[in-house]
């Protein structure tokens, strides 16, 4: 059996594929070498619900909608229309008589309408698994649970009955860290960030250098060169050329930058180089 914890995108579609099918949760679990729990646990958790109807036939989930004979729910004396048929879910918000109903079919394996054979005549609530819609759920809740401060109460109140007094009797963290890195653990850093979070009772007006500080700007991203791209280009290399081959005419390409990884301003010039002298000298 498969030990990966988590489905990937490719696995969701084909759950989402099999279930349209009409395929059971052992089956799919089979096929992708999984737990049959995982399977149901999985649709379960991103069931998608769709209030649409059918094919010519509004939404509408009361249980009387079939003999219903209801008008002028609202208010539109004109109108010759039974409100059961009527866009604007009237059914569900202003009539007394209205009771919703579910399919008897959600309540058991698979929970979903992809596979129904009626769900292209059917007007009540439809619930879908979406591979796509189930794969960005997953990301979101990934992606928050990484967000937020990774500390618990007691580890916080520990760490505050240490820092705090130090930081208050005028020692900077940085001198808090190197004298009780064994107790504390936690990178010099991510403490800085902690008090700037008001997670301790030491504040950044208790650190008089970090009042003065300004807030930092980001650095922006620096146009980086490959060093690999040097390897035979060096200063060094062409001097050892030109000594295998005296005599020629060399052309030097000069180039005026301005901002780093902008444009740039080409000159050339045709040069002749003295490999004696080990200087260039213009051509006449």
């Amino acid at each position: 059996m498969n030990k990966n914890k988590h489905l990937t995108l490719e696995e969701r579609i084909i759950i989402e594929h099999k279930l349209k099918e009409r395929e059971t949760f052992k089956g799919i679990a089979r096929e992708l070498g999984k737990d049959p729990t995982t399977i149901a646990k999985e649709v379960k958790n991103h069931i998608q619900f769709r209030k649409s109807g059918c094919y010519g036939r509004n939404f509408n989930d009361c249980l009387f909608r079939k003999d219903c004979t209801v008008c002028h729910l609202c208010g539109n004396q004109t109108c010759k229309r039974y409100c059961s048929f009527c866009q604007k879910y009237y059914c569900s918000t202003l009539c007394s008589f209205y009771q919703k109903e579910v399919c008897q079919r959600l309540l058991k394996s698979p929970y979903v309408c992809n596979g129904c054979p009626d769900k292209n005549s059917c007007t009540l609530e439809k619930r879908i698994y979406s591979a796509a819609r189930a794969q960005k759920e997953y990301e979101d809740v990934r992606s928050e649970s990484r967000k937020g401060v990774q500390l618990t109460e007691e580890e916080a109140s520990r760490l505050d009955a240490l820092i705090s007094p130090l930081i208050k009797n005028g020692q900077s963290l940085h001198h808090i860290c190197v004298n009780h890195m064994d107790e504390l653990m936690i990178n010099e850093r991510t403490l800085y960030n902690y008090v700037n979070a008001g997670l301790f009772t030491a504040r950044n007006i208790d650190m008089p250098r970090v009042v003065r500080m300004g807030k930092r700007k980001r650095a922006k991203n620096e146009f980086k060169v490959d060093k690999k791209c040097r390897i035979g280009r060096t200063y060094q290399d062409f001097l050892k050329f030109m000594q295998e081959n005296p005599g020629l005419i060399v052309v030097e390409m000069d180039t005026l930058e301005g901002k780093k990884g902008g444009k740039v301003l080409l000159t050339r010039g045709c040069k002749k180089f003295c490999v004696n002298q080990r200087t260039p000298s213009m051509l006449e």
